[in-house]
């Protein structure tokens, strides 16, 4: 039977400068080492060495010359060292975006679509009839005036509400997120380094965010023994901690972080490795690195129920598939009636989506 043959495509055709080629391996470094770049040219000439990345006519003095010369790379001059620019950063975001969301397919900028049409903040291409309450500043008026000479006649010219029309217009809803990051020692923690691909996740949906939906917030925080605030420019030099998992810190704070805004629609990105180990009992902390700790467990999952009573919908992001980790994170979706995506370290981009609230599970 004849029919088609699929096997992975691994030469796009596109020819890329040395500069181009370089960078893609510097960007992965500089998020490895959190930014820092001295340590990241320093493992990029260790694999110079061993896979000839560079030659006579291209050297990395030239690189690093190119990267100056572009505005990625600035000079610290307390440090006397090179620290990534604010374009550096951006160009990270952007990256981290392609490899994690490429398939997402170009959209109008701005805004999340709702089924209603009527008194809203955007036109649509239709028209329709004045109705008591649509805004006059809506009114189409070269159609309206159509309409009063076709039904009234020019001798006797008068206009009417109903030879009036409107633009139709639909309400854009905007989104209040709040980005949560583990930077608990788990995040690297038998030689895993799980803190890298979370890093790349976040960057990926804080410039989803902020670049397709401008109208809506973003807030990020991160969690390890407690939770504090980060911003954007930040992402790609978080570390791990020597810090337990405190998700109840970062849920109570996210809560109080959304309780700020206004905006009625509402949700969280929660991106882990999983398990809660800490949580907080007045002043002192209580740990428990071993197994699924009861008290720990049932704090959590009593937040992501507050959660839910509260219409903010979960989404977790976990960076393992370690069985008892995934079943913890079932509970905590259930209880959310969130969602969750489930990833090896191997293929970042290769998601397990579960969905609770429609019941489906689908790989993505």
């Amino acid at each position: 039977m004849r029919g088609w043959r699929f096997k992975d495509f691994t030469d796009s055709g596109e020819v890329k400068t040395p500069f181009e080629r370089l960078l893609s391996i510097f960007q992965d470094l500089l998020v490895y080492t959190s930014g820092d770049v001295a340590e990241a040219l320093a493992w990029l000439a260790e694999l110079d060495k061993e896979y000839q990345l560079t030659d006579q006519s291209y050297g990395l003095g030239d690189f690093i010359q190119e990267l100056i010369d572009k505005g990625l790379l600035q000079q610290d001059e307390e440090k006397q060292s090179y620290r990534p620019a604010k374009k550096m950063e951006l160009a990270l975001r952007q990256r981290a975006l392609r490899d994690i969301f490429g398939s997402i397919q170009k959209s109008k900028k701005g805004d999340h679509n709702t089924v209603r049409s009527g008194r809203g903040d955007e036109f649509t291409s239709d028209l329709k009839p004045y109705e008591f309450g649509d805004a006059l500043e809506n009114l189409a008026l070269s159609e309206s005036l159509k309409n009063a000479q076709i039904n009234h006649g020019l001798d006797e010219f008068r206009m009417t509400t109903s030879d009036l029309e409107v633009r139709d217009t639909y309400y854009q809803s905007q989104v209040s997120t709040v980005l949560m990051i583990d930077i608990s020692h788990s995040m690297i923690l038998y030689g895993e380094d799980r803190i890298t691909p979370a890093k790349k996740v976040a960057m990926a949906l804080s410039e989803y965010i902020t670049t397709r939906f401008p109208k809506d917030t973003l807030d990020i925080l991160v969690f390890g023994d407690d939770a504090w605030p980060v911003e954007i420019k930040d992402l790609p030099y978080l570390k791990v901690g020597p810090y337990h998992t405190n998700t109840v810190a970062g849920l109570e704070l996210a809560m109080k972080m959304l309780r700020k805004r206004r905006n009625p629609n509402k949700q969280v990105f929660m991106i882990t490795d999983g398990k809660p180990t800490c949580i907080k009992k007045g002043k002192k902390y209580y740990k428990n690195s071993f197994g699924l700790d009861r008290q720990i467990i049932n704090r959590t999952l009593n937040l992501a129920g507050r959660f839910r009573k509260m219409n903010i919908p979960i989404t977790t992001f976990m960076i393992a598939r370690d069985p008892y980790l995934v079943q913890f994170v079932d509970r905590f979706t259930k209880a959310n009636n969130g969602k969750a995506f489930y990833s090896n370290l191997d293929g970042l981009g290769e998601f397990i989506f579960m969905d609770y609230k429609d019941g489906k599970r689908r790989q993505g």
